[in-house]
Protein backbone atom coordinates (compact mmCIF):
# COMPACT_ATOMS: atom_id res chain seq x y z
CA UNK A 1 0.00 0.00 0.00
CA UNK A 2 3.07 1.97 0.25
CA UNK A 3 2.97 5.04 -2.15
CA UNK A 4 -0.57 4.03 -3.37
CA UNK A 5 -2.49 7.12 -1.96
CA UNK A 6 0.62 10.03 -4.35
CA UNK A 7 -1.73 9.58 -6.73
CA UNK A 8 -2.34 12.36 -9.28
CA UNK A 9 -5.96 12.58 -10.55
CA UNK A 10 -6.68 14.70 -13.84
CA UNK A 11 -10.04 16.03 -13.92
CA UNK A 12 -11.58 17.50 -16.98
CA UNK A 13 -13.66 18.99 -18.19
CA UNK A 14 -13.87 18.55 -22.21
CA UNK A 15 -16.90 20.11 -24.33
CA UNK A 16 -19.60 17.57 -25.85
CA UNK A 17 -18.02 15.53 -28.90
CA UNK A 18 -18.34 12.69 -30.99
CA UNK A 19 -15.04 11.48 -30.78
CA UNK A 20 -12.53 11.14 -27.96
CA UNK A 21 -9.59 13.70 -28.96
CA UNK A 22 -9.87 15.98 -25.80
CA UNK A 23 -9.14 13.03 -23.84
CA UNK A 24 -6.41 11.98 -25.86
CA UNK A 25 -4.85 15.66 -25.83
CA UNK A 26 -5.06 15.83 -22.04
CA UNK A 27 -3.32 12.81 -21.78
CA UNK A 28 -0.48 13.55 -24.49
CA UNK A 29 -0.04 17.33 -22.41
CA UNK A 30 -0.18 15.33 -18.92
CA UNK A 31 1.16 12.02 -19.19
CA UNK A 32 2.05 11.61 -15.74
CA UNK A 33 -0.98 11.09 -14.37
CA UNK A 34 -2.10 8.29 -12.96
CA UNK A 35 -6.01 8.59 -13.14
CA UNK A 36 -8.37 10.31 -15.71
CA UNK A 37 -12.01 11.51 -14.54
CA UNK A 38 -14.78 12.88 -16.98
CA UNK A 39 -17.93 13.23 -17.45
CA UNK A 40 -20.92 11.23 -17.93
CA UNK A 41 -21.61 9.69 -21.60
CA UNK A 42 -18.55 11.58 -22.73
CA UNK A 43 -16.75 8.52 -24.37
CA UNK A 44 -20.02 8.02 -26.11
CA UNK A 45 -19.63 4.52 -28.10
CA UNK A 46 -16.16 4.68 -28.35
CA UNK A 47 -15.00 1.90 -25.16
CA UNK A 48 -12.36 0.35 -27.62
CA UNK A 49 -10.45 3.33 -28.76
CA UNK A 50 -10.46 4.51 -24.67
CA UNK A 51 -9.06 1.16 -23.93
CA UNK A 52 -5.88 1.80 -26.53
CA UNK A 53 -5.12 5.36 -25.17
CA UNK A 54 -5.47 3.77 -21.22
CA UNK A 55 -2.65 1.09 -22.31
CA UNK A 56 -0.89 3.24 -24.23
CA UNK A 57 -0.31 5.92 -21.45
CA UNK A 58 -0.49 3.74 -18.77
CA UNK A 59 -3.30 5.48 -17.08
CA UNK A 60 -6.59 4.66 -15.51
CA UNK A 61 -9.74 6.22 -16.93
CA UNK A 62 -13.06 6.72 -14.67
CA UNK A 63 -16.06 8.38 -16.17
CA UNK A 64 -19.35 7.15 -18.39
CA UNK A 65 -20.04 6.06 -21.90
CA UNK A 66 -23.07 5.02 -23.44
CA UNK A 67 -24.70 2.57 -25.41
CA UNK A 68 -27.17 4.41 -27.99
CA UNK A 69 -29.66 1.51 -28.97
CA UNK A 70 -30.44 0.88 -25.03
CA UNK A 71 -32.17 2.55 -22.46
CA UNK A 72 -31.20 4.08 -20.10
CA UNK A 73 -28.60 3.99 -22.22
CA UNK A 74 -25.97 6.05 -19.72
CA UNK A 75 -23.38 3.62 -18.01
CA UNK A 76 -20.64 4.24 -15.95
CA UNK A 77 -16.94 3.10 -16.77
CA UNK A 78 -13.39 2.37 -15.34
CA UNK A 79 -10.80 1.07 -17.91
CA UNK A 80 -7.42 0.00 -15.89
CA UNK A 81 -4.06 0.85 -16.95
CA UNK A 82 -3.84 -2.22 -19.26
CA UNK A 83 -6.87 -1.04 -21.24
CA UNK A 84 -9.09 -3.84 -19.91
CA UNK A 85 -12.77 -2.45 -18.46
CA UNK A 86 -13.14 -3.81 -14.90
CA UNK A 87 -16.72 -2.10 -14.09
CA UNK A 88 -19.31 -1.31 -16.49
CA UNK A 89 -22.83 -0.91 -15.25
CA UNK A 90 -26.12 0.90 -16.28
CA UNK A 91 -27.42 4.02 -14.69
CA UNK A 92 -29.84 3.73 -11.63
CA UNK A 93 -28.67 0.49 -10.88
CA UNK A 94 -27.03 -0.72 -7.63
CA UNK A 95 -23.57 0.87 -7.00
CA UNK A 96 -20.56 -1.17 -8.03
CA UNK A 97 -17.09 -1.26 -6.62
CA UNK A 98 -13.70 -2.31 -7.75
CA UNK A 99 -10.15 -2.19 -5.68
CA UNK A 100 -7.99 -0.55 -8.59
CA UNK A 101 -4.84 1.27 -7.81
CA UNK A 102 -5.40 0.45 -3.98
CA UNK A 103 -8.49 1.93 -3.84
CA UNK A 104 -12.00 0.89 -3.20
CA UNK A 105 -13.60 3.13 -5.78
CA UNK A 106 -17.32 3.48 -7.28
CA UNK A 107 -19.57 5.90 -9.15
CA UNK A 108 -22.77 7.84 -8.80
CA UNK A 109 -23.65 8.60 -12.08
CA UNK A 110 -24.93 12.29 -12.57
CA UNK A 111 -28.68 12.76 -10.57
CA UNK A 112 -28.21 9.78 -9.21
CA UNK A 113 -26.88 11.57 -6.77
CA UNK A 114 -30.85 12.53 -6.03
CA UNK A 115 -32.43 10.11 -7.66
CA UNK A 116 -30.71 7.19 -5.34
CA UNK A 117 -27.56 8.17 -3.86
CA UNK A 118 -25.13 5.33 -3.40
CA UNK A 119 -27.40 1.88 -3.77
CA UNK A 120 -25.28 -0.58 -2.17
CA UNK A 121 -24.45 -3.16 0.79
CA UNK A 122 -20.91 -2.88 0.15
CA UNK A 123 -20.59 0.67 1.46
CA UNK A 124 -17.54 -0.08 4.34
CA UNK A 125 -13.90 1.23 3.23
CA UNK A 126 -14.98 3.09 0.31
CA UNK A 127 -11.85 5.58 -0.96
CA UNK A 128 -13.25 7.18 -3.54
CA UNK A 129 -16.56 7.93 -4.87
CA UNK A 130 -16.30 9.48 -8.83
CA UNK A 131 -19.31 11.56 -9.66
CA UNK A 132 -19.65 11.67 -13.43
CA UNK A 133 -22.21 14.56 -14.32
CA UNK A 134 -23.51 14.91 -18.51
CA UNK A 135 -24.25 18.49 -18.85
CA UNK A 136 -23.46 21.70 -16.18
CA UNK A 137 -26.33 22.94 -13.96
CA UNK A 138 -29.42 24.25 -14.79
CA UNK A 139 -29.34 26.63 -11.53
CA UNK A 140 -27.22 28.47 -9.02
CA UNK A 141 -29.99 26.64 -7.03
CA UNK A 142 -29.28 23.50 -8.36
CA UNK A 143 -25.61 23.97 -8.21
CA UNK A 144 -25.60 24.35 -4.61
CA UNK A 145 -27.95 21.38 -3.89
CA UNK A 146 -25.62 18.83 -5.37
CA UNK A 147 -22.87 20.10 -3.74
CA UNK A 148 -24.87 19.46 -0.49
CA UNK A 149 -25.86 16.28 -1.39
CA UNK A 150 -22.13 15.17 -2.30
CA UNK A 151 -20.78 16.93 0.61
CA UNK A 152 -23.42 14.76 2.31
CA UNK A 153 -22.37 11.21 0.75
CA UNK A 154 -18.54 11.99 1.67
CA UNK A 155 -19.57 12.31 5.49
CA UNK A 156 -21.64 9.62 5.67
CA UNK A 157 -19.33 7.17 4.01
CA UNK A 158 -16.60 8.73 5.59
CA UNK A 159 -15.29 8.70 1.26
CA UNK A 160 -13.54 12.10 -0.83
CA UNK A 161 -15.87 12.19 -3.50
CA UNK A 162 -15.40 14.25 -7.15
CA UNK A 163 -17.57 15.27 -9.62
CA UNK A 164 -17.27 16.75 -13.26
CA UNK A 165 -19.35 17.68 -16.05
CA UNK A 166 -18.86 18.87 -19.30
CA UNK A 167 -18.05 22.25 -20.69
CA UNK A 168 -21.49 22.84 -22.66
CA UNK A 169 -24.64 21.60 -23.14
CA UNK A 170 -27.67 22.38 -21.44
CA UNK A 171 -30.33 20.02 -19.42
CA UNK A 172 -33.46 19.57 -21.58
CA UNK A 173 -31.60 22.22 -24.32
CA UNK A 174 -32.62 25.16 -22.31
CA UNK A 175 -29.95 27.03 -23.11
CA UNK A 176 -28.76 27.48 -19.43
CA UNK A 177 -25.40 25.87 -18.01
CA UNK A 178 -23.02 25.95 -15.11
CA UNK A 179 -20.35 24.02 -15.56
CA UNK A 180 -19.43 21.95 -12.64
CA UNK A 181 -16.29 20.27 -10.70
CA UNK A 182 -15.77 19.65 -7.13
CA UNK A 183 -13.79 17.23 -4.63
CA UNK A 184 -15.06 16.86 -0.90
CA UNK A 185 -12.78 15.09 1.36
CA UNK A 186 -13.71 12.26 3.50
CA UNK A 187 -14.76 14.83 6.47
CA UNK A 188 -17.02 17.37 4.39
CA UNK A 189 -14.19 19.52 3.90
CA UNK A 190 -14.07 21.56 0.84
CA UNK A 191 -10.92 20.32 -1.50
CA UNK A 192 -12.16 22.74 -4.55
CA UNK A 193 -14.99 23.68 -6.51
CA UNK A 194 -15.38 24.69 -10.02
CA UNK A 195 -18.19 27.33 -10.94
CA UNK A 196 -18.17 28.15 -14.84
CA UNK A 197 -14.53 27.13 -14.63
CA UNK A 198 -13.69 24.64 -17.31
CA UNK A 199 -10.27 24.80 -16.72
CA UNK A 200 -8.26 21.20 -16.03
CA UNK A 201 -7.45 20.45 -12.90
CA UNK A 202 -4.92 18.25 -11.07
CA UNK A 203 -5.48 16.52 -7.73
CA UNK A 204 -3.10 14.84 -5.72
CA UNK A 205 -5.01 12.60 -3.47
CA UNK A 206 -2.52 12.22 -0.59
CA UNK A 207 -1.70 15.83 -0.15
CA UNK A 208 -4.69 17.40 -1.19
CA UNK A 209 -3.10 19.69 -3.51
CA UNK A 210 -4.76 20.95 -6.43
CA UNK A 211 -3.65 22.76 -9.54
CA UNK A 212 -4.83 23.92 -12.41
CA UNK A 213 -4.16 23.74 -16.25
CA UNK A 214 -4.17 27.13 -17.70
CA UNK A 215 -3.27 26.18 -21.36
CA UNK A 216 -0.10 24.13 -21.51
CA UNK A 217 1.61 25.75 -18.35
CA UNK A 218 0.53 24.28 -14.71
CA UNK A 219 -0.31 26.78 -12.49
CA UNK A 220 -1.00 26.07 -9.17
CA UNK A 221 -4.06 27.61 -7.80
CA UNK A 222 -2.90 28.52 -3.42
CA UNK A 223 -6.59 29.29 -3.10
CA UNK A 224 -7.77 25.74 -4.25
CA UNK A 225 -5.60 24.04 -1.82
CA UNK A 226 -6.23 21.94 0.99
CA UNK A 227 -3.95 20.12 3.31
CA UNK A 228 -4.71 18.30 6.42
Amino acid sequence: MEGVFSLEFLIIQPKLEKNIDQLEAELKNNPTVDVVIFPEGYLNENVKQACDLAKRYNTVLIGGHRRLQESPKDRVIIINRMGEVILDRVKYSRTSFVVEEGLKIGHILCDELIVQGIKSKECNDIDLIVHPIGVGMFSNEQFKEWITEATKIAITYKTMIIGTSHADGSFGNTGVSIPIAYCIDKDGSVVFISENDVRTRILNFETKEVSVLNFKNKVKCLFETHND
